[in-house]
């Protein structure tokens, strides 16, 4: 694994796709009995789907993760019918799927906007109830972002995806020598001999400026937030998209293409991520890749190749820089080996974490039942 200098050194693996909260319905106020003043509801607990919005933000912000409707008021004698407590939204990214501690699917919040009840509030006290006030309800949930595929392909156009996902899996994209050929996702699936599958897509051709929606821009964006972990695939010679634009070294690729991703949803560089150097099979190509290696290993003393606007706030850490030809199938065997092993070690530390989340939650109900 290539290390980075300490500048710009930023841990993988913070990327969050899965989130698991406490929510609490508000609990009703109480009643009047003597003059049959009913008591106020307690709020609603909402998820919202909302623009820009990551789980790692609200991990962030809310790090007990316990969001609990307001309290309804009591009926009194200048309030009859105590006011209802107010509502508390929890603001979620759009494309989640919400479901219960066990799994049971409560609802998915597909566009901006999208609103799910997660814990209803308590009623307050009337005639019915003896005008004693319910409590909230109370659950555990999980805010799963719905994922396409476990890696994303990341490249300029030409960079060999398509070419590259044929070679090591079952999918059939479409593959010429010009620049845009992939227009949608192509999901391919790479299979083991322990009949493990794991999903990959080639997303479309990234160009500069894709954060403010050039070319393919949001649309390739949005994808890359549903897959599990990114794999970088650069020209070893270099890209340049078109006569008039400028020629890009493997290195100048690299911290372009993580620019994207960063000024469009700085979370993404936090993402898993994979090098793949393509085109070994071309001439020069292991000289090319061993200055690459070097400027990964020292990225500030190479930053003024960039204009100051298109040097990343942080550099990605690669678990694996593989050097590959999609077209001779170089390497290819053991490019599937590492992602097998990046993906196995970030579902051993996902496990660990559910673990010890059930630990900490049964602790908790054991000490409130003291």
């Amino acid at each position: 694994m290539v290390q980075l200098s300490r500048i710009c050194f930023r841990k993988y693996g913070n990327f969050v796709d899965n989130l698991r909260l406490y929510v609490r319905g508000g609990g009703g106020g109480m009643g009047l009995p003597r003059l049959g003043g009913i008591g106020g509801n307690g709020g609603d607990v909402w998820v919202v789907a909302t623009k820009n919005m990551a789980l790692k933000r609200i991990k962030d912000k809310y790090p007990h993760k316990r969001f609990v409707g307001g309290a309804g008021a009591n009926s009194s004698v200048r309030a009859l019918k105590g006011e209802r407590g107010t509502d508390k939204e929890v603001l979620a990214p759009v494309g989640i799927t919400v479901t219960t501690d066990d799994g049971k699917i409560v609802g998915d919040l597909n566009t901006e906007g999208d609103r799910l009840m997660v814990a209803k509030g308590g009623p307050g006290g009337s005639f019915r109830s003896a005008f004693e006030p319910s409590k909230g309800q109370t659950k555990l949930i999980r805010l799963d972002l719905k994922l396409i595929a476990d890696l994303g392909l990341v490249g300029f156009p030409n960079a060999g995806k398509s070419s590259l996902l044929t070679a090591m899996s079952n999918a059939t994209p479409q593959v010429a020598d010009y620049a845009f050929t992939t227009l949608k996702p192509e999901i391919g699936k790479l299979m083991y001999e322990d009949y493990k599958q794991i999903s990959v897509a080639d997303l479309p051709g990234l160009i500069e400026g894709a954060h403010i929606n050039k070319g393919m821009g949001h649309k390739f964006l949005k994808h890359v937030e549903r897959t599990k972990q990114l794999l970088f695939v650069v020209d070893v010679c270099g890209f340049q998209l078109a006569s008039k634009t400028e020629f890009r070294t493997p290195f100048e690729a690299v911290q372009l293409l993580t620019k994207e991703l960063e000024l469009y949803k700085e979370e993404l560089v936090l993402k898993p991520a994979l090098l793949v150097v393509n085109k070994m099979d071309l001439p020069d190509a292991e000289d090319n890749l061993a200055e690459l290696k070097e400027q990964l290993q020292n990225p500030d003393e190479f930053s003024h190749l960039l204009p100051d606007d298109m040097i990343p706030k942080s550099c990605i850490t690669f678990r694996h820089i593989v050097p590959v030809s999609a077209s001779t199938g170089f390497g290819v065997d053991r490019l599937k080996r590492c992602i097998r092993e990046s993906l196995d070690e970030d579902a051993a530390m996902a496990t660990k974490d559910i673990h010890q989340d059930r630990l900490q939650a049964l602790r908790h109900h054991s000490h409130v039942h003291l």
